[in-house]
């Protein structure tokens, strides 16, 4: 989105009589050019497109900032937060904030779910609390599309997106006691809740 776009969303806004969330614009309006890729109130329904609902407002914020400020990488994404303006960027995460985060139904392997269930407790639980179903600090992983996070996770292992000094010690402390497949065995966990 360009703020040429977004100046016009504003006026169409304004003209239609929308919420006063930013020059008439209301926060649904904002969300709404998100449904194209991230579905309906952000419970996206393809696997490499994450859910975005029910993400804290903070992340979620960080997380555009990131995109718009080329800290993040993404061919997508990185073009369209920059249409944005921060206060439009805090509005849209107040709004996902206060949707449900729909789990995705897909499939996962049991035996390696109970692996990575064991790896998340003792590696990742401190930050991704609940078994990854909160985000205060980081993006739900629990019912997270499996390969939008193995994008993730490879974008992370490459350097091509930064971890947090606490994530890179605890991914290697990970990797170093039980192989690169302890990552898969992760992933298989995050998707295994689907309720």
């Amino acid at each position: 989105m360009t703020h040429r776009v977004s100046g016009s969303v504003v006026l169409i806004g304004a003209l239609a009589g929308g919420g006063s969330a930013l020059g008439g614009v209301s926060p649904s309006m904002l969300a709404n050019t998100c449904t194209g890729c991230h579905g309906t109130n952000g419970a996206s329904v393809g696997s490499p497109v994450p859910t975005i609902s029910g993400v804290n407002p903070e992340v979620w914020t960080e997380v555009m900032l990131s995109y718009k400020n080329d800290e993040r990488p993404s061919s997508i994404m990185t073009r369209l937060a920059k249409g944005y303006t921060n206060d439009e960027i805090e509005i849209m995460a107040e709004y996902f904030a206060k949707k449900p985060f729909v789990r995705a139904k897909q499939d996962y392997e049991e035996a390696k779910a109970r692996e990575g269930q064991k790896y998340h407790k003792k590696y990742c639980e401190l930050c991704h609390e609940q078994g990854g179903r909160v985000s205060d600090e980081g993006g739900i992983l629990a019912g997270q599309w499996t390969s939008y996070l193995r994008y993730a996770m490879d974008d992370y292992l490459s350097g091509r997106r930064e971890m947090t000094k606490k994530m890179r010690r605890k991914v290697h402390k990970l990797r170093d006691a039980h192989g690169d497949e302890a990552i898969g065995d992760l992933l298989e966990y995050y998707a295994s809740p689907q309720d």
